[in-house]
């Protein structure tokens, strides 16, 4: 008998050691099918915690960082997939190219992909151009002003919502809407206002509006059906958050004076 309850028990852990790899597999198999974890980032000059940059090296940004910690988590090599704003990473979101990211949130993004835990709250605002005579919502929201957007963003769509007189157009990266603005050929250029903040220290004479018409919250996110992929980075994150490994990204990045913002 107790030969026969030991056999029981050694068979019972055998099963054990082989249906952890099992799982392990399986969820490789769902948020990293290539052998390769594909992080969807969206370039341009205007760092924060959303925004990555092309750097001589290769990438950088707290996505690119946050990125390389999950792919050693998993045991897989990282590939970061570039595109130049997250309207497109979300329109590639059913076309299996990435296999996660880390992009603002909102109802029509929530259709079209599974978002687990917020890493940052920016206040959005607009800045004016130089010489403007606007000084808050009131005087930008007038008939004949051109605002613009980065295109199909929760920005652009808040700032859509948002004005009622003013026409809101959208363009394809942050670069173009730079030079629109310093060259005076758009009124106001709607996005968060930390990154603003920034932009008007490179552009002299532009008003950064003290009001705020939107707060977009930044998560990080899986392709649709992808429940296994969304749990594991729903810890990931909320490890993340609580271990350093965030506030170590923010830091890197030029984000040292920066709080995590989580609500």
């Amino acid at each position: 008998m107790p030969t026969s309850l030991q056999s029981a028990v050694a068979g019972l852990g055998l099963a054990a050691m082989v249906a952890m790899p099992a799982l392990a597999d399986g969820l490789k198999d769902e948020i990293a099918p290539t052998g390769r974890l594909r992080v969807a980032i969206a370039i341009s000059p205007a760092g924060g915690a959303f925004w990555s940059t092309k750097t001589e090296a290769g990438y950088a940004g707290v996505p690119v960082d946050l990125g390389k910690a999950m792919a050693a988590q998993l045991g897989v090599p990282v590939e970061y997939v570039a595109h130049q704003n997250s309207g497109q990473i979300t329109d590639a979101a059913g076309k299996g190219t990435w296999d996660v990211t880390w992009l603002p949130k909102d109802p029509e993004r929530e259709t079209r992909m599974m978002f687990g835990p917020i890493y940052e709250v920016a206040d959005a605002t607009y800045i004016v151009k130089p010489g403007s005579n606007i000084t808050n919502f009131a005087t930008l929201d007038q008939p004949g002003v051109k605002v613009a957007a980065v295109n199909a963003t929760t920005t652009m769509r808040g700032a859509i919502a948002h004005l009622k007189h003013a026409k809101v157009t959208g363009h394809q990266t942050y670069d173009e809407i730079f030079g629109l603005l310093k060259s005076g050929d758009i009124d106001a250029f709607a996005l968060s206002r930390d990154q603003l903040n920034k932009m008007a220290q490179k552009i002299p004479g532009t008003k950064v509006l003290d009001e705020t018409f939107k707060k977009t919250v930044t998560a990080v996110a899986v392709p649709l059906g992808h429940k296994e992929a969304l749990a594991f980075v729903t810890t990931f994150m909320t490890e993340a958050t609580t271990n350093g490994t965030l506030r170590k990204a923010y830091d890197d990045n030029g984000l040292k004076d920066s709080p995590i913002r989580t609500e």
